[in-house]
């Protein structure tokens, strides 16, 4: 009877999940409540256990593909002949093992009265020999609609290695996913044909493995020390044999040549197993394999890509990683596991930690050479000249500190994040107070129409915010910036950005600005005197937030304090702002911000 193996409900608001990796493929057997596939919600990464024992049929959803709670993932088909008569034909998948595996119990003797003759060895499995010669090869797959070709990131098995069917056998990365991509079968990595960071085209060949089985075969018709090369991992793979017949150890000499073939089956016969290597390949292949993923912080372990660049962004070593998973894989809740236990034993030695090393700069691709320079470049340098030459321009410093609005942020990010759909950060706060400073100070939100010789001021506050793009710097405009709350100017920063790096922005978006803001802060300088824009009067510049010892007045007295302090600059035109001017305004910036006074609109 054939079994549907649901998406089922994974939360309150889950409406649908992603495929991630599928842990078993058609074709294998599967137990109940083993682990089938890997899938991820905006909420949780989970696995999806098989509701019944039997033979995956059937795949309906590919990895990397989303659909709704309740869609059908696979069929298991749970007859009782099926999972045999299935599994017979593959040599590697581990239903077939266990049949096999007693058949060669009996050959052990026929087999030791003559161990180096190969041909007994390839007449009892010809068809595990056909297929030897050439192997199996390892193709790129479909990653995806549009992907057309992967860069090879990683190999995770190397040539003379043993492998089994659907074990990572290597890391993909393309446009769109990162993924690992399984063995086709089960046998030994015979050559790798595409380097790491090659790319290659979907359908191209990445290596090739030898069906298990057929390289002893092949093995005595080499030189000697081909496989001698290959002993260790064999002698690696058979400490339980040694113990149960010491007295096999002479013998075992002679036949070690074709061991490393077959790797993995030593553990499978105790005594005679030196012996009969060559028959006995074919089967005990698969049960013997799991021991190795055990050891879960190893290099080899399981990873998925998902975990992996959880494992990246948290600073976690995988290798430090025991994992929790099925056959020792390391889970997402591992890793989240031991980013936490990093980080409490880093507090302690934080303070006696010596100074960190600085990172080592790349050396820039633009060193040594002569390049023409882009238009925008170009416009942006112009603009700058004009401005610079046009206008009496000087600047003016205020100290603020913040640290009353980093805790309202710190209290409402993750609710402001669920609520309005953006990231809060520090940025509206500064673009919040500014505006509403304009109001009340229009001699900073105003033009000087020189030709003819005029002023206007400005009835609205349209603030442009300096956005760094790989094309230079540009400045959107926030339109009626002073009538928007923190969401709207939140989410309106946002979209902007996104368009600019997106190079989506249109033209009205960088026009209309009658004042302007630049976060220098946000790639560390302390603060600087930036230029005011053409046909404006003045821009403010935010520097670094950076926390230090400052002298608090209360009313209990004068105390010191570690705070939140910022520099934050106005420069100006000085034919119409004067010095008083920027003063006043600066300090009602920075007096709006010292309150704080954000609750409401943070709901909090």
């Amino acid at each position: 009877m054939s079994v549907s193996v649901t998406l089922p409900a994974l939360g309150e608001s889950v409406t649908e999940g992603t495929v991630t990796r599928w842990l078993k493929a058609e074709g294998e057997r599967v137990e109940a409540d083993e682990p089938l596939l890997e899938v991820s919600t905006d909420k949780v990464d989970t696995e999806i256990p098989s509701p019944v024992a039997g033979i995956l049929a059937s795949i309906k959803v590919a990895e990397d593909e989303t659909v709704e709670v309740g869609a059908e993932l696979a069929v298991i088909d749970d007859g009782s002949g099926a999972p045999a008569e299935a599994a017979a034909p593959a040599a590697a998948e581990p239903a077939a093992a266990e049949p096999a595996a007693a058949e060669p119990a009996a050959a052990p003797a026929p087999a030791a009265e003559a161990p180096a003759a190969p041909a007994p060895a390839a007449e009892a499995a010809p068809a595990a020999a056909a297929p030897a010669a050439s192997g199996t090869d390892v193709v790129l797959p479909a990653l995806g609609e549009s992907v057309t070709e992967g860069t090879v990131t990683r190999w995770l098995k190397q040539v003379g290695e043993s492998v089994e069917a659907d074990e990572p056998l290597l890391e993909v990365s393309t446009d769109k996913v990162d993924t690992e991509i399984p063995a086709p079968v089960a046998g030994t990595l015979l050559e790798i044909l595409v380097g790491e960071d090659e790319t290659a085209e979907v359908g191209a060949r990445l290596a090739v493995i030898g069906v298990a089985g057929a390289a002893p075969a092949a093995a005595p018709a080499a030189a000697a020390p081909a496989p001698a090369e290959a002993a260790a991992p064999a002698e690696a793979a058979a400490p339980a044999p040694a113990q149960a017949a010491p007295a096999a150890a002479p013998a075992q000499a002679a036949p070690a040549p074709a061991a490393p073939a077959q790797a993995a089956p030593a553990p499978a016969a105790p005594a005679p197993a030196a012996a009969p290597a060559p028959a006995a390949a074919p089967a005990p292949v698969t049960p013997a394999a799991p021991a190795a993923p055990a050891s879960a912080g190893d290099e080899g372990a399981y990873v998925t890509p998902l975990v992996r660049k959880l494992a990246t962004e948290s600073g976690v070593n995988l290798n430090t990683v025991t994992g929790t998973g099925v056959g020792g894989r390391i889970r997402k809740q591992d890793v989240l596991a031991a980013a936490e236990a990093a980080k409490a034993s880093a507090a302690a030695p934080a303070a006696a930690a010596p100074a960190a090393k600085a990172p080592a700069a790349a050396v820039s691709e633009l060193r040594g050479q002569t390049v023409k320079m882009t238009r925008m470049r170009k416009v942006i340098g112009d603009n700058m000249m004009k401005a610079l030459h046009s206008q009496a321009q000087l600047s003016s410093v205020v100290e603020v500190d913040i640290t009353k609005i980093m805790k309202l942020r710190e209290k409402a990010k993750a609710g402001f994040l669920a609520r309005e759909g953006v990231k809060l950060s520090p940025m509206p706060f500064f673009v919040k107070a500014a505006a509403q400073a304009l109001k009340a100070h229009a001699v900073v939100n105003a033009r000087i129409n020189e030709d003819e010789g005029t002023i206007t001021y400005f009835d609205s506050e349209n603030i442009g915010i300096a956005v760094d793009s790989e094309k230079g710097l540009m400045t959107p405009v926030i339109k009626g910036a002073g009538d928007l709350n923190l969401a709207g100017i939140s989410k309106a920063t946002a979209d902007l950005a996104a368009k600019v790096r997106g190079n989506k922005i249109t033209p009205d978006e960088l026009s209309g600005a009658t004042f302007t803001i630049s976060n220098t802060g946000s790639r560390g300088a302390l603060f600087d005197t930036v230029i005011v824009p053409p046909n404006q009067v003045a821009i403010l510049g935010i520097g670094a937030t950076v926390k230090r010892p400052v002298v608090i007045e209360t009313a209990e007295g004068t105390n010191i304090g570690i705070r939140d302090m910022t520099y934050l600059t106005l420069s100006y035109d000085h034919r119409l702002v004067d010095g008083a001017d920027a003063a006043r305004y600066l300090t009602a910036v920075k007096a709006i911000l010292e309150a704080g006074e954000f609750e409401v609109e943070l709901g909090l």
